[in-house]
C-alpha cells in the first residue's frame, strides 16, 4: 500500500497484472517471499521490481490469511504501507505489472483478490495515524500552505473541517516554520508557505508532547 496525495486527493499506487490469476485486474504490488529472505527485504524488493520505487519507507500493516483468498492455494499476505510525496517518484511497470499508476481512493474499481479489504484496513490505519502523529506531512511537498494541509486531512478523513478551528489547532502546536514566502503563479491571492519542523517535533516528543488533531467538522 503506497499512499500519495495530489491535487487535493488521496491516491494509492496500483499495478495492472499481466499474468493469471486475476490477469488485467488492478492490484496492490506484491509477490512471493524468497526462501532465505526477510519480510522487510522482500517488501522492498517486490516494490522495486514492480514499480521501480526505491528507498521508500515501509511499515508493516497486518497479515491476511483467509482460506480461499488466492486461486493458487493457501497464500498468506503480510501487508505493508507507506506514505510518499508523489512528485519524488516516477513509477515504472516491471515484473508481473503491465501498468502502474496512481488511483484516487474513490476510484479503485474491482481490485484483484482481497486487495479491497487490505486497502480498507490501510485507510483505517492511516486515518487514525494522522490523528495522533504528524505522518501526514510525508504526503505533502516540503513547502505547503495551510489550505493544502487542511485538504490533506479532509481527503483522508473524507469530511469537511472547520477552517478556523483547524488552523488554530495546527498553529498552536508550533510545529510549522513560516518560510517567509508565498505561492507563485496562482490565480488567487497567494498564501503563505510553511514547512514542518521535524527537529522541533522530535524534541517535544521526548518531553511528552501529545500531537493530536481532532475532526472539527464544518
Amino acid at each position: 500500500m503506497i499512499f500519495g496525495f495530489d491535487e487535493g486527493e488521496l491516491k494509492i499506487l496500483l499495478i495492472k497484472r499481466k499474468e493469471a490469476p486475476e490477469e488485467d485486474k488492478w492490484a496492490l504490488p506484491g509477490y512471493f517471499v524468497e526462501k532465505e529472505e526477510a519480510l522487510d527485504a522482500a517488501a522492498q524488493r517486490v516494490l522495486r521490481q514492480m514499480t521501480g520505487l526505491e528507498d521508500v519507507y515501509l511499515e508493516q500493516l497486518a497479515t491476511f490469511g483467509q482460506p480461499g483468498r488466492h486461486a493458487l492455494g493457501r497464500v498468506i499476505t503480510v501487508a505493508y504501507y507507506s506514505l510518499v510525496k508523489i512528485d519524488d517518484f516516477e513509477p515504472k511497470a516491471a515484473g508481473l505489472a503491465r501498468e502502474v499508476t496512481w488511483h484516487t481512493v474513490h476510484n479503485l474499481g474491482d481490485l484483484a483478490f482481497d486487495h479491497a479489504e487490505i486497502v480498507a484496513v490501510a485507510l483505517k490505519q492511516l486515518r487514525e495515524s494522522i490523528r495522533l502523529r504528524p505522518v501526514g506531512f510525508e504526503l505533502l511537498p516540503p513547502a505547503f500552505t495551510l489550505t493544502e494541509l487542511q485538504h490533506l486531512y479532509e481527503a483522508i478523513w473524507e469530511t469537511e473541517l472547520e477552517k478556523r478551528n483547524f488552523r488554530k489547532k495546527i498553529l498552536a502546536m508550533n510545529l510549522l516554520r513560516d518560510l517567509g514566502q508565498v505561492q507563485q503563479n496562482v490565480a488567487h491571492r497567494p498564501a503563505k508557505l510553511y514547512e514542518f519542523d521535524e527537529s522541533r517535533y522530535r524534541a517535544l516528543e521526548k518531553s511528552g508532547f501529545n500531537f493530536e488533531v481532532k475532526e472539527n467538522r464544518r
